[in-house]
């Protein structure tokens, strides 16, 4: 008579090992992820005067390409005389916007860039007068040497941008250089652009090509994906542009109207600088609000005043703007959407990063839940 075989672990010894597994291989996961976007951050660091200028190329030739299809088709004009008079007609507008809004914008922006140290002092004034003791308690932490280090730093790093934004103001050969090289990367832009446009193929139909070493239904997955990540980038791209310059012309309305000093720059500002969730909005208060208390015919009113056209602009950005011009596009939480832009900044090295946080996260949501679907599930039921 044989003796039942005992089995090597119990329940739940077996839970517990499934569970070490699973997590030993989340971690290696995480670990793996974490490897791919150092390297990513660090190649992006590295050659980013190269990768941006090609990264916005792209993205202008993905939203202009609807254009030039309209004029090839509709004018019957071969693609590079389509393209030429793209840009024809986009010089002509940047004219007549130069010529209406570029001496009052520059005017405001340099009075404003002068004012900033009368601003700071006039801010320092108020708070001695007003609360003396709340700056009695922070003087020590502004005399601590590490603090000290740190606003040295961010006063260097706002004279270097005032140094690329005024090429006198720098005089030093290094500086010169950088201003250079930064101005032959927007000049090529229009170079790289205008080539991207000249093709009308979708930039996904010669992808399986470059793909062999995938079987038939991952590459289709693959191809997939890329396309509804460039759907999505196009669409958030798209409508972000337009939302942003809607915004900026009605809060530098509101702003002039309510008779806030540089009202024009900073709404128009603020507007341009939400291509970047919510950074525009945080900027744009943090600098109206103390200037509408501070100026000479300011005070409550006047912050009261501001403080409602910037509700009454949010109002209309989220309740008519976004659902007409984006829908649900993205679908993502706001908390969601200040995580993301946080994440990609840090992990793609600056400005292009946060630009494209909301659509990168919105893809890999959207990846997820196809390979979850696709998948995962399948192999569930392969598995009951």
């Amino acid at each position: 008579m044989s003796a039942e075989s005992t089995p090597l672990l119990t329940p739940a010894q077996r839970k517990l090992v499934g569970f070490a597994l699973g997590f030993a291989a989340m971690c290696a996961i995480g670990g793996l992820l974490f490897w791919v976007l150092t390297g990513v951050a660090r190649f992006i660091s590295a050659f980013s005067s190269v990768i941006w200028p090609l990264a916005v190329a792209g993205i202008l030739a993905l939203l202009m390409r609807p254009v030039v299809t309209f004029f090839e088709r509709r004018l019957k004009l071969r693609r590079t005389v389509a393209v030429v008079l793209l840009y024809l007609v986009f010089l002509l507008l940047v004219a007549g916007l130069l010529v209406t809004f570029l001496p009052a914008l520059a005017t405001q922006l340099l009075d404003f860039i002068a004012y900033l140290p009368t601003l700071w002092q006039k801010t320092i004034a108020w708070g001695e007068l007003h609360y003396p003791g709340w700056l009695a308690i922070i003087r020590p932490y502004l005399d601590n040497p590490t603090v000290k280090a740190a606003l040295d730093g961010l006063t260097q790093q706002a004279q270097d941008l005032l140094g690329h934004l005024a090429p006198t103001i720098k005089s030093a050969g290094a500086g010169l250089f950088g201003i250079f090289g930064f101005a032959a990367s927007v000049a090529v832009i229009p170079v790289y652009l205008f080539f991207f446009l000249l093709s009308n193929e979708d930039p996904t139909k010669s992808l399986p090509e470059h793909l062999p070493f995938l079987q038939k239904e991952h590459r289709d997955d693959v191809v997939f994906l890329i396309g509804e990540f460039l759907g999505i980038l196009v669409a958030f791209s798209r409508g972000q542009l337009l939302i942003g310059l809607i915004m900026g012309v009605l809060l530098a309305t509101g702003f002039s109207l309510a008779g806030l000093k540089f009202g024009l720059a900073i709404g128009l500002l603020t507007g341009l600088l939400n291509l970047v969730p919510y950074l525009g909005s945080i900027l744009g208060l943090s600098v109206a609000l103390p200037l509408a208390f501070l100026q000479p015919d300011g005070g409550l009113p006047l912050v009261g005043i501001c403080l409602g056209v910037f509700g009454v602009v949010q109002a209309i950005e989220g309740w008519f703007l976004t659902p007409r011009i984006m829908g649900k596009q993205t679908g993502l939480h706001p908390v969601a959407i200040i995580v993301a832009v946080f994440f990609w900044g840090q992990a793609l090295g600056g400005v292009l990063g946060m630009m494209l946080a909301v659509p990168l996260t919105a893809f890999f949501v959207t990846a997820w839940r196809f390979v979850r679907r696709n998948y995962f599930k399948a192999a569930d039921e392969t598995l009951v």
